[in-house]
């Protein structure tokens, strides 16, 4: 049958100062686990030796919050590795590996414990972590491992050693007798099964004095089931049951205890172990009222030595492994005490004096006297001195806190308030007043303590004796319990201990879905119970813990659903209020949360929910700073809508350009579009953009076949002397007969294509001025002086467009290293004024091409196209940092341009396909510096 395996770790590749790797074997709240080295190298291995050849079934490891290794891998081997054993041919055989999660979902606040189910038979467990996840808390680079838990069953043998050696080391790593069988599984006749005591998160929850005596019980409840003593077994089951919370607390106080004693607290931490030390005497004391804890629960001493148990087969290599018994005692004691090797008994004169373990009890109960002297291994787990605590650089401890038990208090009474809570306050006798003539100052005194504990024991006490009331109680009496109870419930909702919170959700339910139906008490007594508790659940569900506000948010919409509640509309009116602006994040969210799902189970037919209260509602919350928040109020106007369709549109402003400017509008009126079947306008801007695209690309077409006639102009300019002379000889030869017939295609061409070259000869492509000097030397002058759409670059001399100096000054000019593109107003700019030019946020944002050109001169954005660069850059109203423009004006006619872009197009449409027209290049045009004051070369691309 499967059960707990001891071990003890043989190696490892390092560890960091108070954090060794022999720590992992110790299961106790309070452990620390193995960390590695600080900016260590990986991977980093542990080796684990095994108390026995074993079948391992399951393997369990509970990493640290953050400091998590990104894969595990296991091996396992028969004997020792190589470099502890060189004769020994075999290695570690690899079982495989698992990831971890990088817990940054959780924030890294909470620890994954991961299961690895395997079937691997050998004595040596070899772990290799791998590189660690990055993180902001991980400053070193570390890897962690705070416990492993090996789970298996012993395998049979031909080792010549005895089956008791092998028994009694497995009982030393333990801390069982030789008889223990209670670690074996709890599930009679279920050889596979695994005892859930023997489950890694219950050492790691429990105090270990405790949890062994939960074993202990846990094997007498067997023998009396065996026995069919099924009374006895039922008190068993019960005393396990509530020593189970007991540990919880235990291990809790032992964890804020070393807390107290890492700030040097010292009074905090006397005052711990003092209240540990009381509460661990109750509850023995309680055991023993009901003969739970006896003498057989004692568990001997072993007699075997500390040091791991040898087999005689073994060499010298193998044996240096073993631990002396000065060494074993100062590496293995040194991490943290091991779990107490025997439960305390009974509190008694006779006891006392007649067994060498006792339970820790309060300074002055017992006279020292009565302990006699015994040694450190004797002593009961609080009683053995600690280790001096190593101070934690990084982290605090993390406490666990076990989920409340949400069984009936009917079916599991508890063992009753133990102890006497402090003595009410002034102030909390006149507050509670009525509260205490129903239930009494100790119940109300339990309500009102100090001590978390009694506050839940006070509450699962209300909630037993408003089970316990009989039908026949007068109505007065029951309402009075009734609301002495809310009034409690009200004040625990509030409560910051999760237990108590969940106590009193658990007593409120109790009174509205079974008192009140059961006692007939009517609607009344209902809606002042949900009148009273609603507030205060509502505030809880911003808490700042995640369980917390998720409870409160369950409770509040499975109240609103419930039968009795449901009828009286409290909650879903409540729920409506509308939400300023500057709510908490998590209220907001909670109560939005809250009102979406409500809305999807209700409706709004008499259900509290109005459209007119919704929308008032949806609308307010639109407003909060929480995109979360904004978000959900769309979702519930969009459901709203689907349900109520033309009323919704009453409470939102009108569909037009101006409220289409808020995003939030936007998406809801989109929506809409989506639910009526209709195309949203988002639809139709991309219909647009795709035909824009399609146009934008058709331009550049015609642009590129453009430029391919323009040069072929260019190169038959050079052929048109000869073509004329050829024309005029061929006329000359046929004579009259050439007048009446028409003259061939191919004559047309030349004549046409000549007329074009000596049109473009004195027309600037840029800017389309016409002049007679514009020869080829004439132009270049012109683009190198006057072109209104030219420029010249200051870094580089070469003469470019105004349209494309941005890219010349990113992409072609020679200093383009030192400059960079603004992302706001994308002009290019000296890389060292940049960080200023950001920040003073000064400058004139671009828009995107196809809505707006942007004038890297002016910084102005005006309309797009390529003559819009001409009507703002050579305009009358144009560009005032155009230097060239004003001249520009005084010297060109309008009608001469008129005239001359008449002439072209018509020129060009001969030349040319249909259609086409003649377009100055976008961008990408450049022209050279004058070399000597001479000819400028023209370039184009």
């Amino acid at each position: 049958m499967p059960h707990k395996i001891g071990f003890i770790v043989i190696s490892s590749s390092g560890h960091e100062d108070g954090f060794s790797a022999k720590e992992l074997m110790v299961h106790a709240p309070t452990v620390n686990g193995w960390r590695s080295p600080r900016l260590c190298q990986y991977p980093q291995e542990i080796v684990l030796q095994m108390v026995e050849r074993c079948r391992i079934r399951k393997l369990q490891l509970l990493a640290h919050q953050y400091m998590i290794s990104s894969k595990i891998e296991f091996y396992i081997s028969d004997n020792l590795p190589e470099y502890f054993a060189p004769y020994k041919s075999e290695r570690f055989r690899r079982l495989g590996y698992v990831s971890l999660s990088d817990n940054e979902k959780t924030s890294y606040k909470a620890r994954e414990l991961k299961s690895v189910y395997m079937d691997a038979v050998g004595q040596y467990l070899k772990l290799t972590f791998h590189k660690n996840y990055v993180n902001s808390y991980n400053l070193y680079s570390q890897v962690a491992l705070v416990a492993i838990n090996i789970i298996g069953e012993a395998v049979d043998h031909t080792n010549n050693f005895s089956h008791t050696s092998r028994e009694k080391l497995i009982d030393h790593y333990l801390g069982n007798n030789p008889d223990d069988s209670a670690l074996e599984g709890t599930y009679m006749g279920k050889s596979d099964s695994i005892s859930p005591l023997d489950d890694l998160a219950f050492d790691m929850y429990q105090d270990p004095e405790v949890a062994q005596i939960i074993r202990k019980l846990d094997e007498k409840k067997f023998e009396a089931v065996r026995h069919e003593h099924y009374d006895h077994a039922k008190k068993l089951k019960q005393a396990i049951a509530d020593l189970q919370k007991v540990g919880e607390k235990l291990g809790r106080y032992e964890v804020e205890k070393r807390c107290a004693v890492e700030r040097e607290d010292y009074d905090v931490a006397k005052q711990k172990k003092q209240q540990m030390e009381e509460y661990r005497l109750r509850v023995y004391q309680q055991l023993e009222l009901h003969r739970l804890l006896d003498p057989d629960l004692t568990i001997r001493r072993p007699d075997l030595p500390l040091e791991p148990v040898l087999y005689p087969a073994s060499s010298p290599q193998q044996k240096k492994t073993a631990l002396s018994p000065q060494q074993d005692k100062q590496e293995v004691d040194n991490p943290e005490p091991l779990p107490p090797e025997r439960p305390p008994e009974a509190v008694s004169p006779e006891s006392l004096t007649q067994h060498a373990f006792s339970p820790p009890v309060a300074q002055g109960l017992i006279s020292p006297e009565a302990f006699p002297k015994i040694s450190v291994e004797f002593l009961p787990y609080d009683e053995r001195p600690l280790p001096a605590i190593r101070k934690q650089q990084e982290e605090g401890y993390t406490i666990y806190e076990p989920e409340v038990n949400e069984e009936d208090p009917g079916d599991t009474p508890r063992s009753g308030i133990t102890g006497e809570p402090e003595p009410l306050t002034e102030k909390a006798l006149r507050e509670a007043g009525p509260a205490i003539e129903v239930l009494g100052e100790a119940l109300v005194a339990g309500a009102y303590s100090k001590t978390w504990s009694y506050r839940e024991d006070a509450l699962l006490a209300i909630y037993k004796k408003m089970m316990e009331m009989p039908t026949s109680t007068p109505k007065e009496d029951l309402k009075n319990l009734l609301r002495a109870a809310i009034f409690l419930i009200v004040r625990a909702i509030k409560d910051i201990v999760s237990s108590v919170f969940q106590a009193s959700l658990k007593l409120l339910k109790m009174i509205i879905t079974q008192y009140i139906p059961k006692h007939k008490l009517g609607k009344q007594e209902t809606a002042h119970c949900v009148e009273k508790a609603l507030p205060n659940l509502l505030s809880r569900t911003g808490d700042s813990s995640a369980r917390l506000r998720v409870a409160a948010a369950n409770f509040i919409k499975e109240m609103a659903l419930c039968t009795e509640v449901k009828s009286l509309q409290i909650i879903p009116a409540h729920l409506v209020h509308p939400l300023k602006s500057n709510s908490p994040a998590h209220l907001a969210m909670s109560q939005v949360d809250i009102v979406e799902r409500l809305l999807r189970d209700l409706g709004t037919d008499s259900t509290g929910f109005t459209v007119d209260n919704v929308m008032r509602f949806a609308t307010a919350t639109l407003e909060h700073r929480v995109y979360e928040v904004r978000e959900t109020a769309i979702r519930i106007i969009l459901d709203m809508y689907r349900q109520h369709r033309a009323v919704i549109l009453d409470y939102l402003p009108p569909d037009d350009a101006n409220t289409r400017k808020n995003v939030l509008y936007k998406t809801i009126f989109d929506g809409f579009a989506k639910i009526d079947g209709r195309i949203s306008e988002g639809e139709v801007k991309a219909q647009k953009k795709v035909a824009a695209e399609e146009s934008e690309k058709q331009k550049k077409d015609e642009i590129k076949a453009l430029q391919g006639q323009l040069a072929a102009l260019k190169e038959m300019q050079n052929d048109t002397p000869k073509e004329k002379e050829n024309d005029v000889q061929q006329s000359n030869s046929q004579g009259e007969s050439t007048k009446k017939a028409p003259l061939p295609a191919a004559s047309e061409v030349p004549e046409d294509h000549s007329s074009v070259a000596n049109y473009l000869d004195n027309l600037c492509i840029f800017c389309g001025e016409r002049d007679e000097s514009f020869t080829e030397e004439g132009l270049d002058l012109h683009y190198w002086k006057r072109c209104p759409m030219l420029t010249r670059c200051d870094h580089c001399k070469q003469v470019v467009e105004i349209a494309s100096l941005t890219e010349h000054l990113l992409t072609e000019c020679d200093k383009k290293d030192n400059f960079s593109k603004c992302s706001r107003c994308c002009e290019a700019l000296p890389k060292d004024e940049l960080p200023r030019h950001v920040k003073a946020k000064a400058c004139n944002p671009a828009k995107p091409e196809k809505v707006a050109n942007h004038c890297p001169l002016c910084h102005e954005n005006f309309a797009p196209g390529e003559e819009a660069w001409k009507v703002h850059l050579m305009g009358k109203d144009g560009c005032c940092m155009n230097p060239r423009r004003v001249p520009s004006l005084n010297k060109s006619l309008p009608s001469q341009s008129t005239a001359g872009k008449t002439a072209g197009t018509a020129a060009l449409n001969k030349s040319g396909p249909a259609g086409t027209k003649l377009r100055s290049p976008v961008v990408g045009s450049k022209i050279p510096t004058p070399r000597g004051g001479g000819g400028i070369n023209k370039s184009t691309k």
